[in-house]
């Protein structure tokens, strides 16, 4: 599927990703840091992270065909480079989101018991926090660029008198 209603599909599926990506990296490491909040997140934070990680590719391939029916320029290309960057960050959440619940699902009376749980949570917990930091950023110069891309010179910083007066 390349348009929907006119529109190409990248510009729709971009906010999906705009907006999944933050709030799972947000909820990776709220429940890497709370293990409690990660027990009442139950199985929600590995399936949002997989939902988030499937509209990387969707969004980047639909991006692909935009490309190809865009007049090209180097803004353009730098969107798309960036843009091909993301996947590895969204899987890297899924891989943390999986990890913290896997090793969160057991009471907090059996987890006790057992040092290396604390090792693996202090890992799992340094990890997200660096992988929701990178993913975020990721997403914010991606959609910089996107923006520059598809805005450059193609607005005015002054009115230009054509509109119907809701100034």
């Amino acid at each position: 599927m390349s348009l929907v209603n006119g529109l190409p599909v990248h510009v729709l599926l971009v906010h999906f990703v705009v907006v999944l990506v933050p709030l799972t990296a947000l909820a990776l490491v709220v429940s890497a840091l709370w293990p409690s909040a990660a027990r009442r997140m139950g199985l929600v934070l590995p399936v949002l992270a997989l939902v988030t990680l499937a509209s990387v590719p969707l969004t980047t391939q639909a991006g692909e065909w935009l490309e190809r029916h865009v007049t090209g320029n180097a803004l353009i290309r730098r969107h798309a480079e960036l843009g091909d960057g993301l996947l590895p960050w969204a899987l890297g959440l899924f891989v943390l989101a999986s990890a913290v619940w896997w090793t969160t699902r057991r009471t907090p009376a059996q987890q006790a018991g057992a040092r290396s749980a604390s090792v693996v949570r202090i890992a799992a917990a340094v990890l997200s926090v660096a992988v929701a930091a990178g993913a975020v950023v990721d997403v914010y110069r991606i959609g910089d660029s996107g923006a520059k891309a598809a805005w450059q010179g193609g607005f005015s910083k002054t009115a230009t008198g054509s509109g119907d007066g809701d100034g």
